[in-house]
């Protein structure tokens, strides 16, 4: 028998397992064979082992037989080359040869094939006749094959243009709602510091415009007879000229921050010049663009907060919602802050000490929450910035001139000229990827994974922004209705999907409709429901909800009581549940704007909620809501 070292070496390349272990059991006897399942592959192990004779299947993924031998000819030109092929066309044949094979064998492989290997490996070369027509015609298809793959080249440059103009325009809304984000975070966190209103004014108008460059902002309080808009804080030395002349508004539909009071909505001016309701403000030059924004707390106006830039169109709608759940932030500061004055003007001590630390709690809470939800985008960032690099550093390899189409031409020019102005090396980002091996250079030009990150930032940014609608959601127009609760919680509950047999339902014959906006009442027994439902998942034995609805003895108002069997809530925090931000469901996920959005909904419709419970009984929630008129 032979010994291995003295074996001549036979690669063969193909995808397909059947054929590798067909031509391994006729040839493992005598050669050494070694296999690739994949072109590049097999190229690279040829170039790393130099085998005696090359074996190519003709029909490889992304790569042709005949190509295959082009390349290994110009890397081993001291290897022969066969190629096997299914294709018994003569065309076929004769472009293998004038690619590079010195052989062609067609399938089906028969007995004689081990034979053919040996001719092969002793020199033998089959003949091409006419070698200038086929090479001619084997170089033409190569030509066309490159033409094609330039035109798809071309067309993912074109698709990752767009998609780099839109990641552009994601990166700049992300960074903007992150900042956003942060300063409505920076705001909350003031209540758990900040127990002086003033104090509290200032550093809200200051911290403002130095997170976003604002010309200015300033927040206005109504005046105890409700006839002006005062202002009470101001940013930088405008703001403090106003406060010297004790500058104020009427709270009328002569001004921007006096309309808004009035509607309870927000009011914005892209261009000031145009806007016959702004006040003209000496102190303000230079100011082109205005928002104001109402500070209200359960349906109770407390005053605006103007943000002001010296750019025209500075504002987006989006900036509005987003501020707007800033200024619902500092509107509850601000009613906090008032609060703290009057319990202290009472020297009711213990209750505004319980009060703060209850704020003080949740708030730290909810900007951890926060925190841990924004922390993946600037990682998915980073990413897509560099999957954009390595995918530039390719585009700039394309070669205009043998580009046929001028658009697709241009449009590659223009994508080298944008990557060179903004400073990419894309030399160096190619020399870095020319030392990389292949499957690490495919991960790393994946459109897919761009996509993906793509998916983790916006996904992140979408989870935090769902906090707004906890704090925006009682403070929108209400649009009140005719409303069935029977009807409205049957579908509530039955959309929850619990399990069969928690809720139970009773309904008097007698229960009138009442007179509310339908969404947010939706809001308030779903918040109810699903809170009963949390309490008792964990500890309780055979859960129970109980809903249960009538007329009041009040008969103005329709009664809903909600009782569960769970462990019940605490007298000492029963106060502390309808504070904004404060929980007991640590980090479970909840954020704390459940009930005291529950509050201010119930509270805004002119209606009323009690809580009546003892640990270990359960809670009864009673809710009552005006009847329709």
């Amino acid at each position: 028998m032979n010994k291995p070292r003295q074996q001549p070496q036979i690669l063969f390349i193909a995808d397909s397992d059947e054929a590798r272990a067909l031509v391994r059991r006729l040839l493992s006897q005598k050669y050494i064979v070694l296999e690739a399942s994949d072109p590049l592959d097999g190229l690279q192990l040829a170039e790393e082992t130099n085998p005696s004779l090359i074996l190519l299947d003709n029909n490889l993924p992304n790569i042709t037989g005949s190509e295959a031998a082009t390349r290994l000819r110009k890397m081993l030109p001291n290897t022969p080359v066969v190629i096997i092929s299914g294709d018994l066309k003569p065309s076929v044949r004769e472009r293998s040869l004038a690619a590079g094979a010195v052989g062609f064998i067609p399938k089906p492989i028969d007995d004689d094939f081990e034979s053919q290997i040996t001719q092969y490996l002793n020199g033998k070369v089959e003949i091409l006749e006419y070698p200038e027509k086929h090479m001619q015609a084997y170089q033409q298809e190569l030509a066309e094959k490159f033409e094609g793959s330039v035109r798809k080249l071309s067309s993912t440059v074109e698709r990752n243009k767009h998609l780099l103009q839109q990641n552009q325009k994601m990166f700049s809304m992300l960074e903007r709602r992150h900042k956003l984000l942060e300063t409505a975070a920076r705001v909350g966190q003031m209540v758990t510091s900040i127990l002086d209103l003033n104090d509290l004014l200032r550093y809200t108008v200051d911290i403002i415009c130095s997170e976003f460059n604002f010309y200015y902002s300033g927040i206005f309080l109504v005046s105890d007879d409700g006839e002006w808009a005062v202002l009470r804080a101001g940013y930088a030395a405008a703001g403090r000229k106003m406060m010297e002349e004790k500058y104020r508004l009427p709270v009328s539909d002569n001004s921007m921050i006096g309309r808004s009071i009035l509607e309870q909505k927000a009011q914005i001016a892209l261009d000031v010049d145009g806007q016959e309701s702004r006040f003209k403000n000496l102190f303000l030059p230079n100011t082109h663009s205005e928002m104001a924004l109402p500070l209200v707390v359960q349906s109770h106006a407390l005053g605006a907060l103007t943000v002001q830039s010296n750019q025209l169109n500075a504002f987006t709608e989006e900036d509005i919602t987003s501020l707007q759940a800033m200024a619902d932030q500092v509107a509850i500061a601000i009613n906090n802050a008032q609060l703290m004055f009057k319990l202290e003007s009472a020297n009711s001590e213990i209750l505004r000490t319980k009060t703060f630390e209850a704020i003080a709690t949740a708030t730290g809470e909810a900007i951890h929450w926060v925190g841990n939800k924004a922390a993946p985008i600037p990682g998915s960032i980073k990413r897509v910035r560099e999957d954009l690099t390595y995918l530039l550093a390719l585009v700039a390899q394309v070669d205009e001139s043998a580009l046929k189409n001028d658009s697709v031409r241009a449009a590659v020019q223009t994508v080298k000229e944008e990557a060179q102005a903004s400073g990419i090396d894309l030399q160096k980002v190619l020399e870095e990827m020319s030392a990389m091996k292949p499957s690490r250079l495919q991960a790393l030009v994946s459109v897919e994974s761009l996509l993906e990150d793509l998916e983790i930032a916006e996904n992140s940014a979408v989870t935090i922004l769902s906090i707004k609608e906890g704090l925006i959601g009682p403070a929108r127009q209400r649009n009140e209705e005719s409303v069935s609760l029977r009807e409205m919680i049957t579908d509530t509950v039955a959309n929850m999907g619990l399990p069969e047999g928690v809720i139970e339902m009773n309904w008097a014959e007698n229960m009138p409709n009442v007179y509310v906006d339908a969404r947010q009442v939706e809001q308030v027994f779903n918040n109810l429901i699903k809170n009963a439902w949390e309490a008792m998942s964990v500890t309780t034995t055979n859960p129970k909800i109980i809903v249960h609805g009538r007329r009041d003895s009040d008969l103005r108002f329709v009664l809903v009581t909600i009782q569960d069997n769970g462990p019940g809530i605490p007298q000492e925090i029963q106060d502390k549940i309808w504070v904004s931000f404060f929980t007991t469901k640590g980090g479970a996920g909840g954020t704390g704007l459940g009930l005291s959005s529950v509050l201010q909904i119930v509270n805004q419709h002119g209606g009323k909620i009690i809580l009546e419970s003892e640990v270990g009984k359960g809670a009864l929630f009673s809710v009552l809501l005006p009847v329709e008129k």
